[in-house]
C-alpha cells in the first residue's frame, strides 16, 4: 500500500508556505494548535455557504490573532453594513480570549479552485446528481479557465449505493503530483448521502513554478 503525502505539505520547502504561521514550545504548542482547529471549526460552522477556499492564520503578539479568510463570497461573510463579520469576531474573541483581526479577500476564479470544486461536486451528490455527471461538469468548467492546465477528481465511498464501496476518477490535461515544482491546487470534501459518507478529491495542475534566476550584473576590478 502507497503512502500518500499531502499536495501542499509536499511543496513547503520548495515554494509553498504554512497557512498557519506562528512559533510556540512545549504546552504552549499543544494549546495553539487546538485553538487553530476551534478557529477553523467556528468560521466554517458559521459561514457554510460562503464558499470559504482557506484560511490564514497569524499570531504576530502573543494575545492577538489575525484571520485571513479567502471566499469567493465576500458579501455573506462581509453582511449588510458589516454586521456578519462583526458577530464572527465577537465569537472569535469569546473563544479565544484574545484580540481578533479578521480579513476577507475574494479569490477571482472560483470555478478553478480545488477546495470550492470539491465542495461543489459533493453538494451535487447531496442532492443525489450522479457522481459521474458532476464530475464531467466540474472538469469541462475548469478546463475553460485561464491558467489551468490539468484537473483530477477522485471520488471514493458507496457510489450510487452500491453494496461495496469503491473509487472513480476523471482527470483531463496533466496532473503531475510527484513533481515539486509543479503549481498544484488541492480540495477534499465529503458528501453526507444516504448511503454513507462519499470523499471528493480535487487537484489542479496551474504550470510550473521555476526559481528565479538572479541577473548578472557588470564588476569592475581594479588590476
Amino acid at each position: 500500500m502507497g503512502r500518500k503525502v499531502h499536495p501542499v505539505g509536499f511543496r513547503l520547502k520548495a515554494f509553498r508556505d504554512w497557512n498557519t504561521r506562528w512559533f510556540a514550545e512545549g504546552q504552549q504548542y499543544t494549546e495553539l494548535l487546538h485553538e487553530d482547529f476551534a478557529i477553523r471549526e467556528l468560521i466554517m460552522k458559521e459561514m457554510p455557504r460562503a464558499g470559504i477556499a482557506h484560511l490564514e492564520i497569524e499570531r504576530a503578539a502573543p494575545n492577538q490573532v489575525m484571520v485571513v479568510i479567502h471566499t469567493a463570497r465576500p458579501g455573506i461573510v462581509i453582511g449588510r453594513k458589516g454586521a456578519s463579520v462583526k458577530e464572527l469576531r465577537a465569537k472569535l474573541r469569546a473563544l479565544t480570549d484574545k484580540a481578533v483581526k479578521l480579513e476577507v479577500e475574494e479569490i477571482d476564479n472560483p470555478e478553478a479552485n480545488a477546495q470550492l470544486i470539491a465542495e461543489n461536486v459533493a453538494s451535487q451528490m447531496e442532492r443525489r446528481i450522479s457522481h459521474s455527471r458532476a464530475m464531467k461538469r466540474a472538469i469541462q468548467q475548469a478546463m475553460r479557465q485561464k491558467g489551468v492546465e490539468g484537473i483530477r477528481i477522485e471520488v471514493g465511498g458507496r457510489l450510487g449505493g452500491s453494496e461495496m464501496a469503491r473509487k472513480e476518477k476523471l482527470w483531463d490535461g496533466r496532473v503531475p503530483r510527484n513533481t515539486l515544482r509543479a503549481d498544484l491546487q488541492y480540495g477534499f470534501a465529503e458528501a453526507h448521502t444516504t448511503f454513507g459518507r462519499i470523499g471528493v478529491k480535487v487537484w489542479i495542475y496551474q504550470g510550473e513554478i521555476l526559481p528565479q534566476k538572479s541577473e548578472a550584473t557588470d564588476v569592475y576590478v581594479s588590476e
